[in-house]
């Protein structure tokens, strides 16, 4: 088994969520009491959505590749950051280290490719959304993103913030976020990325109108698949 470094912290609550999957997942693979050889690194939370709303990325970059590199040299054979917004500087960070950097954005492709999806609606903080890294990748692979109209946007960032990484889940908050879905369901859109590490917390993936595609589990799912020497190679779509 090989060990998985984790950069978490952003928030604490959705890296509570990673911890728990990536133990749950090597009990369920190989029994008894196994669990994963896991080294995290959490940050604060604080520090970070400091830099993000300075717009000050390469400040991140420098932050999340100093816990990277620890983590190294710590031991760890892989890196993920459990975050979807910070991997818009995923491959700064990624140049810090010489063991992989799993990426969020290229295993949910491969997800949505192997069930045929092609226009997925995603529901992410207002970075995630806007800044174009997440469109631009998933259309290098394939996938065509959808994103809310800029009052939801404003909708889903809000409660992102305001709430989850607060560990506040609010059933008024769930209706909005499923209003958005019928308006972009209408739309076109195929199926819906939960395209936040704590979206998982108020929307269940397979209670959708939708197919859903909860990237912290698929983010999980790969860090085993890693760990335990499993086959990760995809078929082409």
């Amino acid at each position: 088994m090989r060990t998985i470094g984790l950069i978490g912290g952003m928030s604490f609550e959705s890296s509570a969520v990673y911890y728990r999957l990536v133990n749950e997942m090597v009990r369920e693979r190989l029994g008894g009491l196994a669990s994963a050889e896991v080294l995290m690194h959490s940050v604060n939370f604080e520090e970070i959505v400091s830099m993000q709303k300075a717009g000050d990325w390469d400040g991140a970059a420098r932050r999340l590749g100093d816990v990277a590199l620890k983590l190294q040299v710590g031991g760890a054979d892989c890196v993920l950051i459990c975050t979807n917004t910070m991997h818009l500087i995923a491959e700064q960070v990624a140049a810090r280290i010489s063991v992989p950097l799993i990426h969020i954005i290229d295993e949910t492709a491969a997800s949505l490719k192997a069930a045929g999806r092609r226009r997925p609606l995603l529901l992410a903080t207002r970075y995630t959304m806007e800044h174009g890294f997440y469109a631009d990748r998933m259309k290098s692979l394939g996938v065509e993103i959808a994103v809310p109209e800029a009052e939801d946007r404003t909708i889903v960032h809000d409660i992102i913030f305001s709430e989850l990484c607060a560990g506040k889940v609010l059933d008024s908050s769930r209706e909005k976020l499923m209003r958005i879905i019928e308006r972009e369901m209408a739309k076109g859109a195929d199926s819906i990325i939960l395209g936040c590490t704590e979206i998982c917390l108020i929307l269940d993936p397979n209670n959708l109108p939708l197919p859903g595609f909860d990237t912290t589990t698929i983010h999980a799912k790969a860090a085993i698949e890693f760990s335990l020497g499993a086959d990760r190679k995809r078929e082409a779509a």
